[in-house]
């Protein structure tokens, strides 16, 4: 895998890249709560994915809903995104993708810059510095943690359709950034961040730390 740097601030691709948050999942292992609706500092969790997607650089951010959607619309303050709704959510991450790969048709996106909402300990830095190889010239990109691929992960919007069309069950785009493992540009990010997800009750206590790293700054 290529390992891309930064690029020098102030350049800028010729089109946007949008966040594509995906928070569908049921949340099977804590019990069937949506993960979307975990508490975190107050507000529902899905609140503070889709904000660290914007103060990284994304515009416009989309959101894909699934378990519980009436409810997430009306406990979360979700008004300066896009959502789309996700009737096969139980079916996995990967027909979540593929909703939300629709939705970005006719955005005008050059990238889809995709990030899961139970990763709290991913934040704001970390989204930049994948924008930033984007902006660098890459069309396929990955936040790296002690160099192993984590999220976000940025695709080109080239690479949308093949990436809908692999994605199944609880994959995503596993296969399909396996398929392309040499093109995929890894830009380090554990001194900003950490790839934890909230998946089980044990990990619950992580969503009531006051500083949890990497969920600051900006560009």
């Amino acid at each position: 895998m290529a390992h891309t740097e930064p690029s020098a601030p102030g350049t800028s691709p010729a089109r946007p890249v949008a966040g594509l948050l995906l928070a569908a999942g049921g949340g099977r292992r804590l019990g069937g709560r949506p993960k979307a609706l975990l508490d975190y500092r107050g507000r529902p969790l899905v609140e503070n994915a889709a904000r660290v997607l914007r103060e990284g650089g994304c515009r416009p951010v989309h959101i894909v809903l699934g378990a519980a959607a009436g409810t997430v619309r009306e406990r979360a303050d979700l008004a300066a995104y896009e959502t789309a709704e996700n009737p096969d959510w139980a079916h996995g991450m990967g027909s979540s993708l593929r909703v939300g790969l629709a939705s970005l048709a006719g955005s005008g996106a050059g990238a889809a810059l995709v990030s899961l909402v139970d990763q709290p300990g991913i934040g704001a830095a970390a989204v930049a510095r994948v924008i930033a190889a984007y902006e660098g010239g890459a069309d396929l990109v990955a936040a790296a943690y002690g160099g192993r691929r984590g999220h976000p992960v940025l695709f080109g919007a080239g690479r949308w359709a093949a990436v809908a069309a692999g994605a199944a069950g609880d994959r995503g785009a596993r296969a399909y950034l396996r398929e392309h493992e040499a093109a995929v540009s890894l830009v380090e990010c554990s001194d900003v961040a950490e790839p934890y997800d909230i998946d089980t009750p044990e990990d619950l206590f992580r969503l009531a730390s006051p500083d949890v790293p990497g969920t600051g700054g900006g560009r």
